[in-house]
């Protein structure tokens, strides 16, 4: 993982169910969730509830199920506020991994943007009740992601602060691609960071309606044999923030996760390790620069 010394944690944001959201103006990631911001996550396992307890253990969170109706799907939460999601990996084939979800006032529009841009939906919009609707999809470089089309259900409930998102990254082996598809399909704004040593740059993301303040998550290119997770496939992570990096990724190799960076300590941004869980699902803990 890389980050430009320009990138900095924003400061809290956070939304409790039935109340106004509480964010600053330095926030990088909020809860008001304009379109083309990343508002939900979720994660595919083997075992829920052994992953539960791998979250639980590093990022102090708890599961609740949604019951029979949900097959096995609930929330994690941090505090009491929904964080993410948690479901039975049922895709034959597929890798565990977190999925990402962007905010978009249509989903079907957002389909067929995906489509025009040159991606293939992998599963349609499809509406919960009165709840939200969601699509999932996968860009011309091979990255997954998704969209959530709130209504009654906005999204998560809590974010850049410890125990939550608080940055979004994409590792692709065309950059450029990648931004004309997702300019097309959210209207991106990006800015360039050169990275140490000539080794190309990172490109920071803006939602369209935003300005720099609101940057949601970076971009950045690889060769296809530096993405081992999938055989040289774009791919999505998150970033979760936690108040002692070093605390939380000991305690990831003592819950059967590995360590694939770190913890070090970047300058502007704090201290961080990438890690997976123990069915391989990547993420990076970050402890802010104060």
């Amino acid at each position: 993982m890389s980050r430009p010394e320009r990138w900095r944690p924003g400061a809290a944001g956070v939304t409790l169910a039935g109340e106004a959201d509480v964010t600053r103006e330095d926030s990088v990631l909020t809860t008001d969730f304009v379109p083309g911001s990343p508002c939900w996550l979720d994660l595919g396992a083997p075992d829920p509830e052994t992953t539960a307890a791998f979250y639980g253990a590093v990022l102090g969170w708890t599961f609740r199920p949604m019951g029979p109706e949900g097959s096995g799907y609930g929330v994690l939460q941090s505090e009491g506020r929904t964080v993410a999601g948690l479901g039975r990996l049922t895709e034959e084939g597929a890798r565990s991994a977190w999925m990402l979800y962007f905010a978009t006032t249509d989903a079907d529009a957002t389909a067929d943007a995906v489509t025009n841009a040159g991606g293939t939906v992998r599963v349609a919009p499809t509406g919960m009740d009165d709840e939200h609707r969601m699509a999932q999809f996968t860009d011309p470089q091979g990255g997954q992601f998704a969209v959530f089309e709130p209504r009654d259900d906005r999204g998560v409930e809590a974010v850049d602060v410890p125990g939550s998102l608080s940055w979004t990254e994409l590792y692709t082996p065309d950059g450029a691609a990648a931004k004309t598809f997702y300019t097309a399909v959210f209207g991106w704004q990006y800015s360039e960071m050169p990275l140490p040593g000539e080794s190309g740059t990172y490109s920071l993301i803006t939602p369209a309606t935003a300005d720099e303040s609101r940057m949601q998550g970076g971009l950045m290119q690889l060769p296809p044999d530096a993405l081992t997770l999938t055989n040289g496939a774009a791919y999505w992570h998150p970033v979760f923030t936690t108040t002692d990096c070093d605390a939380a990724t000991a305690t990831v190799t003592r819950n059967a996760g590995t360590v694939q960076m770190g913890p070090e300590t970047a300058e502007g941004v704090g201290r961080l390790s990438v890690c997976a869980d123990p069915n391989g699902a990547d993420f990076v803990l970050l402890t802010p620069e104060t």
